[in-house]
């Protein structure tokens, strides 16, 4: 079998099937850093709400450019983009999420002075020791959004290659480190 059969039963490559192909739920942009990762996505993402009920697009490179895309703030909640009223755009911001995720803990100590100190050293300590800690938080906002699936279709602006797979490879890596950890 030639490499062309092989791949004789797939769609053409073109922004028009990516558009009508309603089964689709997600759509990464990849690629290495200056290609138009960020002027794609948001193509596509118009082009997703001429056709679809509600789109989301999100960025996960820690240097967001959706706000400056659109002339418009985002978070790290999906916001409405100006002059649409189905597509919303987010971008995940992994100290953020470490922030508020160090909130919650010494909210759930605040009774207790000294067990909001500790954890509070101690959260501040794994922001800041664990290697991937930001590709770990921004994996889990982005697994909160999925999960939800609110939307028709979700468009990933993802970063440049290198951070993008170790954000999709950090389930294992976290599953590997556990592992070890109970053996221990």
């Amino acid at each position: 079998m030639s490499e062309i059969d092989e791949f004789a039963d797939l769609p053409e490559p073109s922004l028009r099937n990516i558009i009508e192909m309603d089964s689709l739920k997600w759509v990464f942009v990849g690629g290495k850093g200056g290609v138009g990762k960020t002027t794609t996505s948001c193509c596509v993402g118009i082009q997703l709400s001429k056709v679809r009920s509600k789109v989301l697009l999100v960025s996960t490179d820690p240097a967001h450019n959706l706000s400056d895309a659109f002339s418009q703030k985002f978070g790290s909640e999906p916001t409405l983009v100006n002059g649409f009223d189905n597509l919303y755009c987010m971008e995940i911001d992994a100290d953020d999420d470490m922030n508020s995720f160090q909130r919650s803990m010494q909210e759930g100590a605040a009774e207790d002075d000294e067990a909001q100190g500790i954890i509070g050293n101690f959260m501040a300590d794994l922001s800041s020791s664990i290697p991937g800690i930001d590709e770990a938080m921004s994996f889990a906002e982005l697994m909160k959004q999925v999960q939800a699936m609110d939307y028709d279709t979700i468009v990933f602006d993802t970063a440049p290659t290198g951070h993008t797979l170790r954000l999709l490879s950090f389930p294992t890596i976290m599953e590997k480190a556990l592992g070890k950890g109970m053996v221990l």
